[in-house]
């Protein structure tokens, strides 16, 4: 039995293919085959994930030894809702932050790993900082608009974005 969509041809129909042999596949209908120029691979070639960094203080470890060179990745959906889930965040939601870059911070200096704990432990400008570059590489630069100055003319851009990190 062959079923077909009405209306536009080409546009969501079913194309029957010919069986492999002729007991096999009779009368089964697959979907059409994909265009040879659609690529593989759907993510753009260009698409950036990690972006290095440089604490303004660095994070103290327990040696002393000073980690200021990171890089931290894109943020995913999962990342700003698994904290969601954490005891810390329901109970202070100011801790948010903390836990959410302990998950996308995948390097700093010559730790082995970087993990919410070590956030919380650092200096309070660098965790601003961090904050800061989280919602710069997330935002994409959907928080910056081009302006020009009223007195002189002159082009520049301003941030206007000001949610607090995790608040998409």
């Amino acid at each position: 039995m062959r079923r077909t969509a009405t209306g536009t041809p080409g546009a969501g129909t079913a194309v029957a293919a010919p069986p492999a042999s002729p007991a096999a596949g009779a009368g089964v209908e697959l979907p059409a085959p994909a265009s040879p120029a659609a690529p593989a691979d759907p993510a753009p070639r260009d698409l950036r994930t990690e972006f290095p960094f440089q604490l303004p203080r660095g994070y103290v470890d327990e040696s002393g030894t000073v980690h200021r060179d990171g890089v931290m990745r894109l943020s995913t959906a999962r990342d700003e809702l698994v904290p969601l889930r954490d005891v810390r965040v329901q109970e202070n939601p100011a801790y948010l932050s903390v836990v959410l870059l302990g998950r996308v911070i995948t390097r700093l200096g010559t730790l082995s790993m970087v993990h919410d704990g070590i956030v919380e432990s650092m200096f309070a400008s660098d965790l601003a900082f961090l904050q800061d570059f989280y919602r710069q590489i997330n935002a994409e630069g959907h928080t910056r608009a081009a302006v020009q100055c009223p007195h002189c003319s002159e082009p520049f851009e301003v941030e206007l974005g000001g949610s607090r990190l995790g608040e998409s």
